[in-house]
């Protein structure tokens, strides 16, 4: 872990402070769109902007990478950056608003896809599920210590809008000037979607509603909890609470998932997130249950998603894994796009309690749909799974590559031990009786199971 660490710093420190603007961004606007009384449904829209600019971002990142090169693409999106958060202060209008949250979706995007290009160009066939550990740490890391500054500045004024831009500019200094020449990510073909309902229609299906979770917790948790009454400490705390759950329960969750039959644990994740939400939903003001909430929220919602990318790849053939990363964002970005916009609309109709409630209803879905995939399909062996890897809702196509080439390489190993073994069983058959029956041969790789 320590090589990792000191062939990346640079990258990991840089992606930390983005994070710190990233986390203030959403608290921020949520503080004043309230103070300004604009309504649930606008800034519901507000909050949408971001994650269809980020979906837009990752088709065309690769397009500017590949004219223009990692670092003047990095540095070019840091200062739209930088721009976008200020005029956040400048013009308090939800329209313009809207139009920078799509600006910061998109350069999010395409910074994520540099940084993410680096640390995968730097990291080994041995280290690469390491990398991307510490690079959830850091970036859980640094939306946490974000909301710790919000109670220390006026969301009325410039004070949190100054300190996103400033948090950004400094994450460059350590990236483009520390940051070797990366490699052009060159995505593999897609696999069709089509394909990732047939492989897995529980996973296709589970990160398609993941991404509606995702976009409206992150979207649209600042949103209600203003509407409740939180003060900006508390509001803090509040999402502070969600991303250290996430941070937290992500690694014990995979530490199980590699030990049961994943769909059960899939099941058990996506209710006790439903719950979670329920006791925000019925906390009675109680901040101390609110909290206690958005815990599970957050911890069950991030590592649900990790537990629904391993759970499509233990039935998918190694040699379609990496051309399955563009499917994967799709079907994220498609469930993200529109969410926070319908949360806000029914906040508007029904109240405060839409929001708890709809994130509800999502994570039921997933338990439900889990629970009827069990009746029609027989559990993988434990033994024939593929290792836990950590994948967030916010990932770009090159970590969902890299994810893909770790599990890719570790199907390959996996086949060739089951082939080892084959080839054991045989020659001890051939010791014992002769020559075994004719066509016998080396089976295919465990868990590609045929849907």
């Amino acid at each position: 872990m320590l090589s990792v660490f000191s062939s990346t710093w640079a990258l990991l420190i840089g992606m930390f402070l983005l994070q710190i603007g990233n986390g203030l961004q959403g608290t921020a606007l949520g503080l004043r769109g309230g103070i300004e009384e604009f309504d649930t449904t606008l800034m519901g829209v507000v909050m949408t902007g971001y994650f269809v600019g980020f979906l837009f971002g990752a088709k065309m990142t690769p397009i500017m990478l590949r004219r223009v090169g990692h670092v003047r693409t990095f540095a070019a999106m840091a200062s739209l950056l930088s721009a976008a958060f200020i005029l956040y202060a400048v013009a308090v209008d939800p329209w313009a608003w809207t139009a920078m949250r799509v600006l910061s979706g998109f350069c999010f995007s395409a910074v994520y896809v540099v940084a993410e290009s680096w640390l995968n160009n730097q990291s080994t066939n041995e280290n690469r599920g390491q990398a991307m550990s510490i690079y959830l740490v850091c970036q859980m890391g640094g939306i946490v210590l974000s909301q710790a500054i919000v109670p220390l500045g006026d969301p009325a004024g410039y004070d949190l809008f100054v300190v996103m831009t400033v948090a950004v500019s400094l994450a460059c200094t350590p990236i483009l000037l520390s940051a070797s020449p990366a490699p052009v990510a060159e995505a593999d073909k897609q696999l069709p979607l089509s394909r990732l309902f047939e492989v897995s229609p529980l996973g296709a299906f589970g990160m398609l509603v993941s991404g509606a979770i995702f976009a409206g917790m992150f979207g649209m948790t600042p949103v209600w909890g203003v509407e409740v009454g939180l003060t900006a400490a508390e509001l803090s705390i509040l999402i502070g609470s969600i991303y250290t759950g996430a941070l937290v329960l992500q690694f014990p969750i995979g530490y199980i998932s590699d030990r049961v039959d994943r769909r059960h644990l899939i099941a058990i994740v996506a209710a006790l997130g439903g719950a979670g939400c329920l006791l925000m939903s019925f906390a009675g003001g109680s901040f101390p249950i609110i909290v206690a909430g958005a815990v599970l929220l957050g911890g069950c919602s991030n590592p649900l998603y990790s537990l629904l990318v391993a759970h499509t790849n233990d039935f998918m053939e190694y040699e379609e894994m990496a051309g399955a990363a563009g499917g994967l964002v799709l079907l994220t970005g498609v469930g993200a796009a529109g969410t926070p916009f319908i949360i806000g609309y029914l906040m508007d109709i029904f109240g405060v309690g839409a929001f708890p409630i709809f994130l509800t209803l999502c994570f039921a879905l997933i338990t439900g749909y889990a629970l009827y995939r069990m009746t029609v399909r027989p559990a993988t062996p434990v033994d024939e799974t593929l290792p836990y890897t950590v994948v967030t809702p916010i990932a770009t196509p090159v970590t969902y590559e890299t994810a893909q080439a770790v599990y890719a390489e570790a199907a390959e190993a996996q086949a060739a031990e089951m082939a080892e073994i084959e080839m054991l069983d045989l020659a001890n058959t051939v010791d014992e009786h002769g020559w075994g029956d004719e066509g016998e041969g080396v089976p295919s790789r465990p868990g590609a199971a045929t849907p």
